[in-house]
């Protein structure tokens, strides 16, 4: 592997620093089924993917997720994908940043990013040299911060929001 020099095809924020990147997920309850992901950057466009869901779906994710997965800008809805198409989605987003830095505020968030990036057996999309950083949020909640809670882009908006914010 030839050696890394400077990160010439990561991208950068209009002042030069990196980009960041706030992710936010909604999911079929606790460990359940990825529904959508948002990766909101604190510059530039942002990406929001739905998914299809077979299996039955908790009560208080049908109360307070599902009416709301839609309510994002028109250019950003998509139709449900299924998971691989969403991985690619997500790696295509991504390719042209050497080292991706990830914001998230939760755990989960981050599980269930990086079991997408799974796509078959012993297969995952090509992305590496990622960073997650978790983010403590005491005394914030990012869904009461939301224009629309648990909706995943518009989370991923409040916790950049709050982050950036705070500099």
């Amino acid at each position: 592997m030839p050696q890394r020099t400077a990160a010439v095809d990561r991208r950068l924020r209009s002042n030069g620093a990196a980009l960041r990147y706030f992710l936010d997920t909604e999911y079929n309850g606790v460990g359940g089924a990825l529904l959508s992901l948002a990766l909101v950057p604190d510059d530039g466009d942002e990406l929001y993917l739905t998914l299809q869901n077979d299996q039955p779906v908790a009560d208080w994710v049908q109360q307070h997720v599902i009416p709301y997965l839609d309510s994002v800008p028109e250019q950003l809805s998509c139709p449900r994908l299924i998971r691989k198409d969403a991985a690619h989605l997500v790696e295509r987003y991504l390719r042209h940043d050497e080292e991706p830095l990830i914001f998230a505020d939760w755990p989960e968030d981050v599980a269930q990013f990086c079991n997408l990036m799974i796509t078959g057996p012993g297969d995952m999309i090509e992305l590496r040299h990622l960073t997650f950083r978790l983010v403590p949020m005491s005394n914030f909640s990012t869904a009461a911060n939301s224009k629309v809670p648990h909706n995943a882009l518009h989370d991923a908006r409040a916790l950049r929001d709050h982050v950036l914010s705070m500099e």
